[in-house]
């Protein structure tokens, strides 16, 4: 009975992520027409831990300890701090979908990061190859020489926000890996404290970066508060939430495998929602992508 309810807790936890959290880059892409990336971060997570937090110590009764609240926090600056706003950034230089397409080969920072600092085994040859087949198809998607695009084609979005989604991915990677390990609260109030120090984070970069863009919060129309309300209650109470417990949970191969769910979904919802579109070679690109993320994440027999 015991394992039948955990497979039942699995697959929501997984259904949950696989579909919240694909929707969410279209939710970011809105609000990001009038507010500054960190500070929607600030905003949708300062929302999002607060509530949480009144719902955890409501529910679990636990006041953590020093040494829970500190790991809970160095989690949060990675996951939501770093990983998280990393996203918000790039959404809002880049089409959705392609940003989604570049997260789904975040297996490869979990596989690359769990080899060299945490389980040290090496990845079996069919990982290496699902690896090589991941980066080969982000070449193809985003053809930075423009080997594959016409001549007559100008690419319309900038390629520098990949080295923050990069370093956003590895911290990601990093937080998740180190998550399990580490003596944290109970799972709301562990996920509550995730944020709010994920908020702080944020908050200096919006300080440093976006001053000047603050006014846009007067700005905010009917359209950007509805995405920020999705953003709150879908992508961070419940498909944080749901995350949280994957990745405590549940083997890394298989938390992992949102990756495969997630730029389907946010493609899709780009293209009815924002008429973004694919070219050839970045559909093909992405089909690449997705046979090596496949190929990482099964399990050696």
């Amino acid at each position: 009975m015991q394992q039948r309810s955990n497979r039942s807790k699995l697959i929501l936890a997984l259904s949950l992520v696989y579909v919240l959290w694909g929707s969410t880059y279209l939710g970011v892409k809105i609000a990001t027409e009038v507010l500054p990336p960190f500070l929607l971060s600030v905003l949708r997570f300062i929302l999002a831990g607060g509530l949480m937090m009144g719902i955890g110590f409501t529910v679990e009764k636990q006041r953590p300890t020093r040494l829970q609240w500190k790991n809970a926090a160095i989690i949060g600056v990675l996951l939501i701090g770093i990983g998280n706003s990393s996203v918000a950034f790039a959404l809002a230089y880049m089409p959705s979908s392609l940003v989604a397409l570049f997260i789904a080969a975040l297996p490869a920072w979990f596989i690359g990061l769990d080899w060299l600092f945490f389980s040290r085994k090496r990845p079996s040859n069919l990982t290496l190859w699902g690896l090589v087949l991941g980066f080969t198809g982000l070449f193809f998607i985003f053809d930075p020489f423009y080997l594959l695009h016409p001549d007559n084609v100008v690419r319309n979005y900038p390629l520098w926000p990949i080295a923050v989604l990069t370093a956003g991915s590895i911290a990601w990677a990093y937080g998740s890996l180190l998550s399990p390990r580490l003596d944290t609260p109970p799972q709301l109030t562990s996920s509550a404290i995730q944020m709010l120090s994920g908020v702080v984070v944020t908050a200096l970069m919006s300080a440093v970066l976006e001053q000047g863009q603050w006014h846009s919060v007067g700005e905010m129309t009917m359209r950007t508060w509805l995405a920020i309300g999705y953003l709150v209650v879908f992508g961070s109470l419940v498909g944080y939430t749901a995350f949280s417990w994957l990745v405590n949970n549940a083997p890394p191969q298989v938390s992992a495998t949102y990756a495969y769910v997630n730029p389907v979904v946010a493609v899709i919802l780009g293209w009815v929602f924002l008429k973004e579109t694919l070219a050839p070679h970045a559909m093909f690109g992405s089909a690449v992508v997705i046979a090596g993320v496949v190929l990482m994440t099964l399990r050696k027999k």
